[in-house]
């Protein structure tokens, strides 16, 4: 019986690149010589640094566009709110991967109401679709690349 997989995941490895780039640019810029503004990146997380709110939201502006020519998702990113200190300003952004419950729900909700004839089960973060008609099942890949679902999808393991 054809099925295949539903994930939402990113690519590490681009991410830390387009933090690399935008590192380098914010170094490089004018308008941040001698601020101490930078981009932090752990294994989850992307921490924003800078002196004033405003630096805060520029250095994220450029963030953004590196990761947009580096086609990572930033519906992916789930922004926190900056705080500020004395003499800096933070953002802690998280960068979510997998399908949490909610969302898995919505997307088995989403297949249900198309009326093909497929059974789509939520497994731990990713949904699988299975159904009999390998046409069904790219039928719903189209339908889910249509529709307004707040997390990039990724569809993979299509089997026959």
């Amino acid at each position: 019986m054809p099925s295949f997989d539903i994930v939402s995941n990113i690519d590490n490895h681009e991410l830390a690149n387009a933090v690399d780039q935008a590192n380098r640019e914010v170094t490089n810029r004018f308008d941040f010589k001698d601020t101490n503004a930078r981009i932090e990146l752990s294994k989850d997380k992307i921490i924003i640094v800078a002196p004033t709110d405003f630096q805060v939201k520029q250095v994220d502006d450029i963030l953004r566009n590196k990761l947009t020519k580096r086609n990572v998702d930033i519906r992916s990113l789930h922004y926190h709110e900056i705080t500020s200190s004395l003499n800096e300003a933070k953002q802690t952004i998280d960068v979510k991967q997998g399908i949490d419950s909610e969302n898995g729900k919505k997307v088995t909700k989403l297949i249900k109401e198309s009326g093909l004839k497929v059974q789509a089960a939520i497994q731990g973060d990713q949904v699988r679709v299975t159904g009999k008609k390998r046409d069904d099942l790219q039928a719903v890949i189209a339908m889910l690349r249509e529709s307004k679902v707040p997390i990039p999808l990724q569809f993979i393991n299509f089997r026959d």
